[in-house]
């Protein structure tokens, strides 16, 4: 494992690490020629690419979807609080993301191409980049939203001027987004892998990663000795250099994401798919044994409730009482875990957008990876640890 020495930490930035050959965390942005939409569509199917968001969906698929004169938005809302990928991208490697944006719009000769951010750090340095770029198509957004807030149908309601909540109707944005009009939106990792991948071509693009998802991704690791901490490793990689001796149940894909305590996983997001987990937001954590599980749930639990866009019964009552009940589990309180398990059931895929579906992901996978230390204290037999906090709230925008 390499670790970049080249790499200033601003606000508390986590370290950079890099496994193998960096690409995105490279210390030169490589020249990308200009490339149609239709070779793009075809070198983004050739390497399969997915889109670097929660929904991993394929990019050439999203391309093919959208025609000439459709608008582009760049998401960089990175709400989830334990994901800093997105951040470092913007923040160390911001002309890839800018380079990634312009080939894309001159692609769709896309009139407007905006790049949203609520990060004021990664604005400014996006701003400096597009400056250097000089496409004038290109504008920088600084978007104030919450945790639901980075979906993209929210997004663009934001966008758009309207309340930055999730659409309760799915409308997806090749058919009407930013200002009405067809766009074409994705995650910032996804725009500097086109970038990569028009710089190299497919073939080369392949040389590194996984037969079933060749490329790398960024990955935001919580709770090993090395701290908070992102790196760029290639598909296929084993979990277990990741988190290395750590015995426990693993959070992949972060606060919509799931625990596993399987230890056979690769870092390969159709891998993943296949056993049931998703990548989400590129979130890896494990929590130390000084730390009570069943309390770190709680804690992210209530967050997750208290960032709920209050829309619909499942967010504005179910939440916040699953919550409540998690709290009365840390303290070793009367509780029904039955009548838990219930509530969750009644919110889960059943929500106006996904955020109570992700939640109670979240949750119930928690309490079965962690059954032993909640069937203490349910027992009133709490395990005497305090909780540390290691899975975070937010800070360090």
């Amino acid at each position: 494992m390499t670790m970049l020495g080249e790499h200033p930490v601003i606000d508390a930035m986590p370290a950079l690490f890099t496994v193998a050959d960096p690409r995105l965390l490279a210390t030169r942005t490589p020249d990308v020629p200009p490339r149609d939409r239709e070779w793009l569509v075809e070198a983004a199917q050739r390497v399969r690419l997915l889109g670097r968001g929660g929904a991993a969906f394929p990019v050439a698929t999203k391309l093919a979807a959208v025609g000439k004169g459709a608008r582009v938005v760049v998401n960089g809302s990175e709400g989830e609080p334990a994901s800093w990928k997105d951040r470092v991208l913007m923040r160390q490697h911001p002309d890839l993301v800018v380079a990634g944006a312009a080939l894309v719009g001159r692609a769709l000769r896309s009139p407007q191409i905006v790049i949203a951010v609520n990060d004021a750090t990664s604005a400014a340095a996006l701003r400096a980049a597009v400056r250097r770029c000089g496409d004038e198509r290109i504008e920088v957004r600084h978007v104030e939203h919450r945790f639901v807030g980075g979906e993209i149908s929210a997004l663009i309601n934001g966008l758009n001027r309207r309340t930055p909540v999730p659409d309760g109707v799915r409308v997806l944005p090749h058919e009407r987004g930013l200002g009405g009009r067809p766009t074409y939106a994705s995650n910032v990792e996804t725009f500097a892998h086109l970038a990569l991948l028009a710089a190299l071509g497919p073939e080369r693009y392949a040389t590194t990663g996984s037969a079933g998802e060749p490329g790398t991704s960024l990955v935001t690791l919580h709770g090993t000795e090395r701290g908070a901490a992102v790196l760029e490793v290639p598909h296929g990689i084993d979990l277990s250099r990741l988190v290395g001796e750590h015995r426990g149940p693993i959070l992949i894909g972060g606060y919509h994401g799931a625990w596993t305590a399987r230890t056979d996983l690769v870092v390969e997001r159709p891998a993943l798919r296949a056993a049931g987990i998703g990548w989400g937001a590129g979130v890896v954590a494990v929590l130390p044994e000084r730390t009570c599980p069943v309390g770190e749930i709680a804690r992210v639990a209530q967050w997750l409730a208290d960032q709920s866009a209050r829309q619909c019964g499942p967010c504005t009552f179910g939440l916040p009482t699953i919550a409540a009940d998690l709290q009365r589990i840390v303290a070793g309180g009367h509780a029904d875990r039955g009548e838990l398990s219930r509530r969750i059931g009644q919110v889960t895929g059943r929500g106006a957008c996904h955020h109570p579906t992700g939640a109670t992901g979240f949750i119930a996978s928690g309490l079965t990876a962690f059954d032993a230390d909640v069937r203490a204290h349910l027992a009133g037999r709490p395990c005497g640890r305090t909780t540390h906090g290691v899975l975070p709230l937010g800070g360090g925008r």
